[in-house]
């Protein structure tokens, strides 16, 4: 599933019942309203132990409001996650990331790396029988 706009653009792939992963681009201010929390919430209807993975390796920026909606929308859907991997693409993104860890209580579950590498063996590695 794929949401542009003008701005950002957000692929979704649920590659199984239990793995999610998310890839954002661009400049995120609110274009693509909540279009993909949605898509996000269907599939997690009834779902626990979530693997999610977030690749922002190509983001540029992201409003205070978009930043507060993923962070409520994370709060309410804590207890559905295993793990949270994030990997970021800049330090303004990373503290981003770090803020909506802390806002959303996901200490222990949501981990924020800044190595492409590392994100993409342990997302091929969640992929591995």
């Amino acid at each position: 599933m794929r949401f542009e706009g003008a701005h950002c653009a957000i692929a979704l792939e649920q590659l199984s019942e239990s793995l999610i992963v998310m890839r954002l681009s661009g400049t995120d201010t609110g274009e693509l309203r909540d279009a993909p929390i949605k898509t996000l919430d269907e599939w997690l209807a009834g779902a626990n132990a979530i693997e999610f993975y977030i690749d922002a390796r190509n983001v540029r920026g992201a409003s205070i409001d978009v930043s507060s909606d993923w962070a409520a929308w994370f709060t309410a859907n804590r207890a559905r996650f295993k793990t949270i991997t994030m990997l970021t693409g800049t330090k303004f993104i990373q503290i981003t990331a770090e803020f909506v860890r802390r806002f959303a209580g996901l200490n222990g579950i949501m981990w924020v790396c800044t190595d492409p590498e590392v994100f993409d063996l342990a997302l091929e590695q969640t992929q591995r029988p």
